[in-house]
C-alpha cells in the first residue's frame, strides 16, 4: 500500500480542519447554493439506517447495518468489494429494498421507498461511470430528466443554457472561453465531469450526495479537484456518502469513516479522533479477521489518547 503525497492526507486531525477553512470560505459551490441548506433541529440526523438486512438467493449481503448521517457531514463508506456497499448505497436510493430494518430520513420512518421518492427526499447519486452522456452538451447532461419547458410544452432551450453558463462559472470554476454551455462532455477532463455531476445534483436541491468511488480513474490534479467539490458540499450545508477503496482520498475529507466488512459495520470513526495510520491499521485487522482490537485507540474529544481504565482504577 503506497504512502500518500505530501500534503493535507499527511496533516493530524487538527491541521486538517484548519485547513479546510479557507477551502470552504473560497469554494465556487458555496457561493452558488447560498442560502445553505435549512439546518436540521438539533440531535436530529438527515438519514438515519437501523438494523438493516438483505439477502439474495441465501447469501446475507448486508447483516444488521445501522448508520447515520448528519446535516453538513461527509461520511466516509470503506470496504472491499463484496463488503456491502454497493448494496447499502442501492437500498439508501430505492433500488432494493431490506428484508428487515428501517430507514429514516430527517427523522421520518419511510416506507417502500423507490428510486422516484429518494430523489424527491434530495438524495442524488454521482456513479463511477459519471451517468454523463458523452455526446451530448454540457446544458443537456444538466437538464437531463429535468428539462425546463413552457406552457405549450416547447422546451426553454435558452433558459437551459444561460442556467448551464451560470453554473459553469459560478459552481464549476470553468473560466476558460473555450468551454461553453455546447461544449460536448466528451472533451472534458475526469475531474471535471465529476464536477458536472456534483454541481448537477446540488443545484437540483439535493440534501445528500452518494458518491460512488468517484476518484476511480483521475490523476492526482484531478482528484485534488474533486476532492475540493467535496469539500463544497459539506460548506454548503449539504452532506454526503464516500464511498471509495482508497482511504487517503477519504480520510482527507471526511467527518467519520464506517467501515463494512463482509456485510456488517466493524467500526464507525471520527476523522477528529483518529489518525491516518491507526485507521490502516484497522482496516488491516478487519481485514484478516474481521474484527479489530481498541486498545488504545478510544479518543477524547480533543483527539489526544484517554487514559486506559485499568491504569486510571489503580491510581485510585
Amino acid at each position: 500500500m503506497t504512502l500518500p503525497p505530501a500534503g493535507e492526507y499527511g496533516m493530524s486531525a487538527g491541521e486538517r480542519e484548519s485547513a479546510r477553512q479557507p477551502t470552504q470560505l473560497a469554494n465556487p459551490i458555496v457561493a452558488a447554493l447560498e442560502p445553505t441548506a435549512a439546518p436540521l433541529p438539533e440531535g436530529e440526523k438527515r438519514l438515519e439506517l437501523r438494523h438493516i438486512s438483505k439477502s439474495f438467493g441465501g447469501v446475507h449481503v448486508l447483516k444488521d447495518v445501522s448508520m447515520d448521517l448528519g446535516s453538513s457531514e461527509v461520511v466516509g463508506l470503506l470496504g472491499d468489494n463484496g463488503a456491502g456497499k454497493s448494496t447499502l448505497i442501492k437500498i439508501i436510493t430505492g433500488v432494493h429494498h431490506p428484508d428487515a430494518g428501517e430507514i429514516l430520513f430527517g427523522g421520518k420512518r419511510v416506507e417502500g421507498l423507490t428510486v422516484q421518492k429518494a430523489r424527491e427526499l434530495g438524495i442524488e447519486t454521482v456513479y463511477q461511470e459519471r451517468a454523463l452522456a458523452d455526446q451530448l452538451p454540457l446544458w443537456r447532461n444538466i437538464f437531463m430528466g429535468r428539462a425546463i419547458s413552457g406552457p405549450l410544452g416547447f422546451l426553454k432551450v435558452g433558459d437551459m443554457r444561460r442556467m448551464t453558463s451560470e453554473l459553469m462559472g459560478e459552481s464549476m470554476g470553468f473560466t476558460s472561453a473555450v468551454l461553453t454551455p455546447n461544449t460536448v462532455v466528451k472533451g472534458l477532463s475526469g475531474g471535471e465531469r465529476q464536477g458536472l455531476a456534483i454541481v448537477r445534483a446540488l443545484h437540483f436541491q439535493a440534501d445528500i450526495i452518494i458518491l460512488d468511488e468517484p476518484t476511480m480513474g483521475l490523476s492526482l490534479k484531478e482528484t485534488e479537484k474533486l476532492l475540493h467539490f467535496v469539500e463544497g458540499i459539506r460548506a454548503a450545508g449539504k452532506s454526503a456518502i464516500f464511498i471509495d477503496h482508497n482511504i487517503f482520498h477519504v480520510y482527507s475529507v471526511a467527518d467519520r469513516i464506517i467501515v463494512l466488512d463482509r456485510g456488517r459495520v466493524a467500526g464507525q470513526f471520527p476523522t477528529s479522533r483518529y489518525s491516518l495510520e491507526e485507521l490502516l491499521d484497522i482496516m488491516r485487522e478487519v481485514a484478516a479477521g474481521g474484527t479489530f482490537t481498541e486498545q488504545e485507540r478510544y479518543r477524547l474529544a480533543d483527539g489526544t489518547p484517554a487514559a486506559t481504565k485499568g491504569s486510571s482504577e489503580e491510581h485510585e
